[in-house]
């Protein structure tokens, strides 16, 4: 498992360096913290910061290549101006709303900002037990990222074939694609 724990280690770090050494822009990594009162006095709805990242498809990894980290994505946003409401469908307010509380939480005007992230520690006990609601899985001692969770680890490319084809088309855009 150790062998494991190195090689994910390494293909991380690998793959951070190279979108660094291309200059590919991180994005932001935030928690979501809810509208609520402190004190009796209410606070805004917004997005503490907790770093940065590269969105590679499902995953997110660290812009830090001296300490690799590795994350499931979860939900994205682009702060923005909350206008006043508009009678829009409840999941395009909702949307609205969280854009706004990433503008609240210091982000400059639209920045994307990735937030409910589930971290993933490159350590042994997490990587020998990795849930099948994950995209991740572990099959014949090599890492695995499945296109969607819970879909068969059967024919899934290994961590290091996924980043390297992510990145790839990062540092690479196909042609018209901007």
């Amino acid at each position: 498992m150790t062998e494991l724990v190195d090689t994910v280690t390494e293909t991380v770090r690998e793959a951070a360096t190279r979108l660094r050494d291309a200059g590919v822009a991180p994005e932001a990594l935030a928690r979501y913290v809810p509208q609520h009162r402190r004190l009796l006095i209410p606070r805004k709805a917004s997005m503490q910061p907790l770093g940065q990242v590269w969105r590679l498809g499902t995953l997110l990894i660290g812009a830090d290549p001296a300490a690799p980290a590795l994350y499931v994505a979860g939900r994205a946003t682009r702060s923005a101006v909350r206008p006043y409401p508009g009678n829009q469908s409840i999941s395009r307010e909702e949307r609205r709303d969280l854009a706004a509380a990433a503008l609240h939480g210091g982000y400059p005007e639209g920045t994307a900002v990735n937030f409910d992230a589930t971290p993933l520690p490159i350590d042994e006990s997490t990587l020998g037990s990795l849930s099948p609601e994950l995209p991740l899985g572990v099959v014949d001692g090599a890492l695995h990222v499945r296109w969607r969770a819970g879909a068969p680890l059967a024919g899934a490319q290994t961590l290091a074939a996924y980043l390297d084809e992510r990145v790839e088309l990062l540092v690479n855009p196909p042609q018209g694609a901007s």
